[in-house]
């Protein structure tokens, strides 16, 4: 599977105990900016596939990871590596800037 959906119920597992890096894109369905930035998400995900595990969390429906990790604003973007975070990144970015995101993470 190419891109996880990540809840608070299953987010400790499929991220924090994690065995490859991962990506936690932080968004909600009524920020433009988050809606923006999915198809680059997504095709991330798939381009990456078996080197990071590429997801999303809905911050509206999984408040209570969403409060863990600070998200203030949307879209917010995570790298975990060892249930930790590693790097963030706030805002729309080009597909670029997050594919240079990802890599300087994972590297």
């Amino acid at each position: 599977m190419a891109n996880y959906t990540f809840t608070d119920d299953n987010f400790d597992q499929e991220v924090l105990q994690s065995d490859i890096p991962v990506f936690v894109d932080f968004w909600a369905p009524w920020c433009g900016p988050c809606q923006m930035m999915g198809p680059f998400v997504d095709e991330l995900s798939v381009e990456f596939d078996g080197k990071v595990k590429v997801g999303k969390l809905n911050v509206d429906e999984h408040k209570v990871k969403a409060g863990d990790f600070q998200v203030m604003s949307i879209p917010t973007f995570k790298m975990f590596k060892g249930g930790e975070v590693v790097d963030t990144l706030i805002g729309g970015v080009t597909k670029d800037k997050l594919r240079e995101f990802i890599e300087k993470n994972i590297g």
